[in-house]
């Protein structure tokens, strides 16, 4: 099977054996998606990680004896940096704060449909950044960090054109080493570029300054800005 047509491969992450078995039978039966192992075992998935090379991983936030996010800084450590989405039934300001500041790739609930959960997980394979609908006004008060929308609208408009660049691929998911490779810049200066951008937008991460931008835009497309 070729590139274009590989269906996306994906890691399960879950404490409750029915979940991972219900989205395994799910992603594989009703839309193509290959689960290559499903796990409640840190260990388990690093070995994924190693022998699958999964092209994401799809796990849970509260699970015991560590939770999502926990795991994340975990296998980050361990050098792997494998997408991560957080499917979870918390919709909590305090636990979508902490999952994006943790550089999760998408913010999922379980009650949203199989389809919306399926266009998240595609989306983010796409190297998209994803956040269920629902969370998007919590997303952007906990990111503006109490600025109102006219105030993050201003602040975008004091970036130089070379930073908006940067900012547009950041929410197209590049890396620093891509981005400098796009732009024939080197990787320091990008550097430099997105701490000054951090700076402008009053956000601590990329992560942030990702989601946020790719909101906006969104919402100008639609018309609502």
């Amino acid at each position: 099977m070729n590139n274009e047509t590989a269906p996306i491969r994906v890691a399960l992450v879950d404490d409750h054996g029915l979940c991972r078995r219900g989205l395994t039978e799910l992603l594989t039966n009703r839309y193509g998606i290959q689960v290559v192992g499903a796990t409640d075992s840190p260990v388990e998935l690093d070995t994924l990680l190693v022998e699958q090379k999964p092209d994401l991983v799809v796990m849970d936030l509260r699970m015991d004896p560590i939770n999502g996010l926990q795991l994340l800084e975990k296998i980050r450590k361990d050098g792997h940096q494998t997408p991560v989405i957080i499917l979870t039934m918390s919709d909590t300001e305090s636990d979508l704060a902490s999952a994006l500041r943790a550089g999760v790739r998408g913010y999922l609930l379980k009650d949203m449909t199989p389809d919306d959960v399926v266009d998240g997980i595609r989306r983010v394979a796409a190297g998209e950044m994803v956040v269920a609908p629902s969370m998007t006004a919590k997303m952007i008060g906990i990111l503006q960090k109490g600025g109102t929308k006219e105030d993050y609208q201003n602040s975008l408009k004091q970036l130089t054109d070379r930073e908006q660049e940067i900012l547009e691929l950041l929410a197209d998911g590049s890396t620093n080493k891509a981005i400098a490779r796009t732009l024939g810049i080197s990787n320091d200066t990008v550097k430099q570029h997105v701490r000054h951008i951090l700076n402008k937008l009053n956000l601590s991460s990329r992560v942030e300054a990702a989601v946020l931008y790719a909101v906006e835009q969104k919402s100008i497309a639609k018309g609502t800005s």
